[in-house]
């Protein structure tokens, strides 16, 4: 194999600069060994790139959409696609992936990555057919949902085949939770990417390609492929391909770690006696089971109001655990039909359904409290609330009225701006980390991921750190604060190897499948002919998370700032097996100095010493990063 041979990668870049309607090409292998692609070369073009302190809605910055090197071949859950750019909630790092059939059409069509940059003049949106590149006016399409978009672009390009990726009315109007959805279905969702196309006056992204990909070695990557298939269509994804992610409502709430009325309860009533489980869904509620393509899990639910619902007649939605959560459990509703509808509002009209139903679930509390009252909004918003959640929702979204005002942008910007208004302590009840909502964990009873979460490059996250597995399966005193190094290395593990998943980019659900990380390493090399072995790989993940650690602190994190809310240390459960615990402020301190130390950074600061970079190859970064002044961001 030729020195200059490069497999598995298309072998292009393409860069974009819509003020100018310019477009340039660079060639993918520079990149590729240190940075494999995904999410990995879209941080290090960040991190050169983006100059320090600027806005997430700056011409200057750029969004940076990626496929990985397995994304077209026959590794399963390899159709996947990144977009990064700054982060619209926390200002530091956002990255976000999905499955995805555009992920295909850009390596397809000739390309790994696809830089944007700049403003347009006006609505635009870019197609792409292979070589063929066109800037084309989106006027008569700016003001329509994702899914009159997907409709309309491919009326107009005469192929209902094509792909793309397209945001909504939020997206448009620079809301900060705006996502970006792939066609009708995936979502670009966390991190407000929707808003950083919007302010770039870019409404979507459309592709077709029809070239192949080449791997390095075809008839040992066939039988390795073939294998990883066999599993993946075993017991290790079986809990995804039956009851979907929604299982997880069960065994989380077992556990006191399903979120409840904003977070004051990890357990609930109508998950036990049944009324709203993952068996429940897919009994009375799921119609179709979805697979992404390269893959066999299935494991999207699609579910479906019947024709005769009163208010959602024949409505259909895409379910997972976060939405049941965000929507479900931590509003307090258990109406299926009101989750449905609020997940579908935010599909189509464009915003992160986690930090949708987050800031619901917080407007809910504040309304419980008294901190918002019924002449505020127009109407009641208790925890439970059915119709009335589903409006505040769609107000929310578009920016209407009161719920828009003051909920639009998030839970921090909510806080901020009812004190403002002299509701004091209202920011307490946004339960988010850095500005970003969290998932579908509940801390009380969860140390190491306590510290796993709120470490996390792109703020609260159980995708770019999955640490709540050593809560869950009791590989650590989930109460408890010992062994403060065993868990921070425990905690790095995970976060390293995910940071490799998503700059392959494969689907986390799979991560399963292989036998080790020697495997991954493996499958890596017969696919780009690139050698990696267990130890070199990992010390690319470590490399991609520290390089994102110091695009936060360039862009003003502290330590203070890797601290879970404070609810978690003040406020306990009344029941459960969670009951009367709070986080203890000196316990997770502890627990955090573990994790910088085991990382190498400085205890102090959390800021990778010289040492490390150099290990890492981040030579470029040494001398730029002091530590920021003032305490935490609020």
């Amino acid at each position: 194999m030729s020195k200059q041979e490069i497999y598995a990668y298309s072998g292009k870049i393409l860069r974009i600069d819509l003020t100018s309607a310019s477009i340039f090409y660079e060639p993918t292998i520079k990149y590729a060994r240190e940075w494999l692609g995904g999410s990995g070369i879209g941080q290090w073009i960040l991190y050169n790139e983006v100059k320090p302190k600027i806005t997430p809605y700056s011409p200057a910055n750029r969004i940076v959409f990626g496929a990985g090197p397995l994304a077209g071949t026959l590794a399963p859950g390899s159709s996947r696609l990144s977009a990064d750019s700054i982060n619209g909630l926390t200002l530091g790092i956002g990255s976000s992936n999905c499955d995805s059939h555009f992920a295909l059409e850009l390596k397809y069509a000739g390309y790994d990555q696809i830089i944007c940059q700049g403003k347009a003049r006006k609505p635009v949106y870019i197609w792409i057919d292979n070589g063929n590149i066109e800037i084309r006016d989106a006027s008569h399409i700016w003001g329509k949902t994702t899914w009159e978009t997907v409709d309309l672009i491919r009326e107009e390009l005469g192929d209902d085949g094509i792909h793309l990726i397209s945001i909504g009315p939020a997206g448009e109007n620079v809301v900060r939770t705006a996502c970006i959805i792939q066609d009708k279905g995936r979502a670009l969702g966390r991190c407000g990417l929707g808003g950083i196309m919007g302010s770039k006056n870019l409404k979507a992204i459309a592709f077709r390609g029809t070239k192949g990909i080449k791997v390095a070695y075809p008839t040992e990557f066939y039988k390795m492929a073939k294998k990883l298939i066999k599993v993946a269509n075993g017991p290790a994804t079986a809990k995804y391909r039956d009851l979907g992610t929604p299982s997880g409502l069960t065994s989380y709430n077992k556990l006191g770690m399903m979120p409840t009325m904003n977070y004051r309860e990890g357990t609930w009533e109508e998950i036990d006696n049944g009324a709203f489980t993952g068996e429940t869904l897919n009994i009375d509620w799921v119609v179709k089971k979805v697979a992404c393509s390269q893959c066999s899990i299935a494991c999207d639910h699609i579910a479906r109001v019947p024709k005769t619902h009163p208010d959602y007649p024949d409505l259909f939605a895409s379910v997972d655990v976060e939405m049941c959560y965000s929507f479900g459990t931590n509003t307090g509703c258990s109406d299926w039909p009101t989750v449905f509808k609020c997940i579908e509002l935010c599909d189509d009209l464009g915003i992160d359904a986690i930090s949708g139903g987050v800031t619901a679930s917080m407007a809910c509390e504040l309304y419980e409290v008294g901190l918002i009252t019924k002449k505020d909004l127009g109407y009641e918003l208790p925890f439970g609330s059915t119709k009335n959640l589903v409006r505040f929702t769609e107000e929310m979204i578009m920016g209407k009225g009161f719920a828009g005002e003051i909920f639009g942008d998030g839970t921090r910007q909510a806080g901020i701006r009812l004190e403002e208004m002299g509701r004091k302590n209202a920011g307490y009840y946004g339960m988010h980390i850095k500005g970003l909502e969290m998932p579908a964990f509940d801390l009380h009873g969860m140390t190491s991921f306590a510290v796993g979460e709120s470490v996390s490059i792109r703020g609260a996250c159980h995708l770019r750190n999955g640490a709540y597995g050593l809560d869950a399966k009791g590989t650590f005193d989930r109460f408890g604060y010992d062994k403060p190094l065993e868990r921070g290395k425990a905690i790095i593990d995970v976060e390293d190897i995910y940071a490799i998943i998503d700059s392959y980019i494969i689907c986390k659900f799979t991560r399963g499948i292989y036998e080790n990380d020697a495997e991954m390493a493996k499958v890596y090399e017969l696919v780009t002919g690139i050698p990696h072995t267990e130890a070199s790989i990992n010390e690319r993940g470590a490399a991609i998370v520290t390089l994102s650690k110091c695009f936060n602190i360039r862009e003003g994190w502290t330590r203070a700032d890797d601290h879970p809310p404070e609810k978690f240390f003040k406020d306990a459960h009344t029941k459960g097996p969670a009951k009367g615990v709070t986080l203890k402020e000196d316990g997770y301190q502890k627990l955090l100095s573990g994790y910088y130390e085991a990382r190498g950074w400085d205890v102090e600061t959390g800021i990778p010493t010289d040492a490390i970079l150099k290990k890492f190859g981040l030579d470029f970064v040494i001398g730029k990063l002091k530590p920021a002044s003032g305490g935490k961001k609020k």
